[in-house]
């Protein structure tokens, strides 16, 4: 079957949205998130009704942009496209339904990362008791219902635990977790800052209880790091 006729523009964004994702999903490697095919990335195509998802079982060394799997928001792959003949990541439905629920999504990453997913394991949220979790995620990170994988009840759960929340990440309960971003680039540090702190806190509490952050240093933190930090009139340095 002949691709779909796209405007050049599109073209040029669903290319520069494979190139992304291809080579993000190199970080979950680097990062140590995932083991063997496991875990993936997917990027919305700006202006589209369309994102990018990794095939399904291909080793992380064998991923590049034409093997990357485009689809529609439905989750259906786009016949005709480089990559079609592959089946898409088994999250797919998952990543779709998220992307048709969350408008400002850009990006979802699912991994098995350790620590996130043996608190995921024990279903028990991840309390805010570090300024670096204040920063990034505003709060705890929450726990979302247990599904099966292969159709969009994954996607259901994320979406309905994260909406309205501050954090950009959710544990799946007895999976792992998934995480969101304005882009994939975003979803990624989101998941790899995740596992940093499910690490740090998961330590710190076999030494004695935990101090939970008070809500207003919690709130003043996410709305530096998130509106003022990195920006050129920051002065200082964390």
């Amino acid at each position: 079957m002949s691709a779909p006729a796209f405007t050049a523009q599109i073209e040029q964004a669903i290319d520069r949205t494979r190139a992304d994702v291809s080579a993000l999903h190199a970080q979950l490697v680097s990062n140590g998130l995932v083991v063997w095919t496991g875990g993936n990335v997917s990027g919305r195509v700006p202006g589209a009704d369309l994102f990018v998802i990794k095939p399904s079982g291909v080793d992380y060394g064998d991923l590049a942009p034409h093997t990357m799997i485009l689809c529609d928001l439905d989750g259906a792959v786009i016949p005709g496209t480089p990559g079609s003949d592959r089946s898409p990541s088994s999250d797919t439905a998952a990543h779709a339904y998220v992307y048709r629920n969350m408008p400002e999504v850009g990006g979802v990453v699912h991994t098995h990362s350790t620590y996130a997913t043996a608190w995921a394991a024990r279903g028990e949220p991840i309390p805010c008791v570090i300024t670096a979790m204040a920063d990034e995620f505003g709060g705890d990170i929450p726990v979302g219902p247990f599904a099966i994988i292969g159709d969009d009840s994954i996607g259901r759960g994320i979406v309905a635990t994260l909406s309205g929340h501050r954090s950009r990440a959710v544990l799946m309960q007895n999976h792992g977790p998934f995480a969101i971003g304005s882009d994939a680039r975003d979803a990624v540090k989101a998941a790899v800052m995740l596992e940093d702190v499910a690490r740090t806190v998961h330590i710190a509490r076999q030494g004695g209880p935990l101090i939970p952050l008070p809500q207003d240093a919690i709130d003043a933190l996410f709305h530096r790091y998130q509106n003022v930090y990195g920006q050129t009139t920051e002065k200082e340095t964390d």
